[in-house]
């Protein structure tokens, strides 16, 4: 709305000042911002800060594909590691003890969310480097903004279904594997499977 009232770069100040009072409100509501939301600033500051010296609009939108390309990067190399990222994010979301983390279907579980969140900035990058180079930039931030809203929602859905699926597994909602055996081989078939 603000990119066709006022143009491109009032857009994308307002959403600079966006992140930052979603902060500030975090702050004066007594609560602390995720790691999230402050990464989420400080790289949109940077964006701004690098688009509106160098002039460019193009590069503004050029930056979340190569952002996301290092993301991708960072959570494939992670998967090499005892602490794939999802592992190291998941405490911003649920409360993590060492215990917890280190239970095979938990460290399963992460390291195929980690995957499958990779894969999909990979996809992103790709479909909108894509679109970028292809489009109008009023159809761009329509077509991209539909596009990636409708494919997080989808990722952020499969998330909450699959840590659900392995939380009521290992008795951390509702009924466990502990109150319900004979429901056992039904979950085991449920949940991915090596790493």
């Amino acid at each position: 709305m603000c990119l066709v009232a006022s143009g491109v770069w009032t857009a994308i100040v307002v959403a600079l000042l966006w992140s930052y009072g979603a902060i500030a409100w975090r702050a004066a509501t007594g609560r602390k911002p995720s790691g999230l939301l402050v990464l989420t600033a400080v790289v949109l500051t940077g964006r701004t800060a690098l688009s509106m010296v160098a002039d460019s609009t193009f590069l503004y939108f050029l930056q979340p594909i190569i952002s996301d390309g290092l993301i991708a990067a960072v959570f494939l190399l992670s998967l090499a590691t005892a602490r794939p990222m999802v592992a190291r994010l998941a405490g911003d979301f649920y409360p993590m003890d060492a215990e917890l983390a280190q239970r095979p279907r938990i460290r399963r579980l992460f390291w195929h969310l980690t995957l499958m969140w990779a894969l999909l900035c990979v996809g992103k990058a790709g479909m909108t480097l894509w679109l970028l180079n292809s489009a109008s930039l009023e159809t761009f931030v329509l077509v991209k903004s539909l596009l990636v809203l409708g494919i997080n929602a989808l990722a952020v859905s499969a998330t909450i279904g699959a840590a659900a699926l392995v939380a009521r597994y290992e008795g951390l909602l509702g009924c466990g594997r502990h109150e319900h055996p004979e429901h056992q081989q039904h979950h085991d078939a449920l949940l991915p499977r090596g790493v």
